[in-house]
């Protein structure tokens, strides 16, 4: 099976630049995770990090 897969996979022209894309998208990704991460603000994540102990959304239902 993965004899097969080899053998197909190097017939596909320019098949080694996924490989580099997904990488680009990955490393894009949580860069820009973690510059918003450092530039959030902490008022935004103590309200956001309070709604599961809220009891008014409870209340209101």
């Amino acid at each position: 099976m993965l004899k097969f897969v080899k053998g197909y996979m190097e017939t596909i022209d320019g098949v080694a630049t996924y490989p580099m894309i997904s990488l680009l998208i990955f490393f894009v990704f949580f860069a820009v995770l973690f510059w918003w991460v450092l530039t959030a603000s902490k008022a935004h994540i103590k309200e956001v990090s309070e709604i599961p102990l809220d009891e008014t959304d409870i209340e209101n239902r």
